[in-house]
């Protein structure tokens, strides 16, 4: 470049060089190395200016063209990289894609079994829940009828005890009935007993008095043949 410039400013002794021996190009674009000229023993002659300018503009010509080339392999290096990105990227992108495509299956199976054991569950659970309800029912039947087996055996024993109460009441009551009329015939008979005695007794000691009396009038002058007391007059 410090060569180009020098040329660009109208130096010619800047370089050495004849147009036939200048600045190579080979076919990539990178600068070919300078083939020295052998050393002469004399020096060249100074160049003419139109000479100098027409080296110059080969000069400036050569470089340009190193220009484009370097620009059109940096174009080309660029857009190698750029597809080589792009294809990677979609690379990249595909096997994402794939990966997430193996997630969804696995997440959609995942939440298929979830949903399947879910239901499963419920099942279950319905099932559990019918029968504790027909186990409660039964139960609860079993009991009522306990409950009215219990309550038929305990009307029948009230019934019974009443029955029993009522027939010991009836034969307490009859028994009582019949104790009274014995013992009402008792005190009859002990009544009539009683004034059969006095009257026995009666009987018995007016007996007494009178064989008294006969045996012995004086005892007797203060009372009367029936042995009762004289009454004063």
């Amino acid at each position: 470049m410090n060569r180009v410039k020098g040329l660009l400013a109208g130096s010619p002794g800047a370089i050495g060089v004849t147009p036939t021996s200048g600045i190579t190009m080979n076919l990539n674009g990178s600068d070919a190395p300078q083939q020295q000229q052998p050393p002469q023993s004399q020096q060249p002659a100074p160049m003419s200016p139109a000479g100098a300018q027409h080296q110059a503009l080969q000069v400036l010509t050569l470089a340009q063209r190193t220009a484009d080339e370097h620009l059109a392999k940096a174009h080309a290096d660029a857009e190698r990289i750029r597809a080589d990105a792009r294809a990677m990227a979609e690379q990249i992108a595909r096997e994402a894609e794939a990966h997430a495509g193996t997630v969804r299956q696995d997440a959609n199976k995942m939440l298929a079994d979830a949903r399947e054991s879910a239901a499963d569950t419920a099942r279950e659970a319905r099932a559990h829940a019918d029968e504790a309800q027909r186990n409660a029912e039964k139960l609860v039947s079993e009991a009522q009828a306990q409950a009215e087996a219990i309550a038929a055996d305990a009307r029948a024993s009230a019934d019974e005890l009443k029955a029993q109460a009522e027939q010991r009441y009836d034969d307490v009551v009859g028994g009582l009935a019949t104790r009274r009329e014995a013992l009402q015939e008792q005190i009859e008979a002990l009544e009539q007993f009683d004034r059969e005695y006095r009257t026995r007794l009666t009987s018995f000691m007016q007996g007494q008095l009178r064989a008294l009396w006969v045996d012995q009038p004086q005892v007797n002058e203060g009372l009367e043949p029936s042995g009762t007391p004289a009454r004063t007059r």
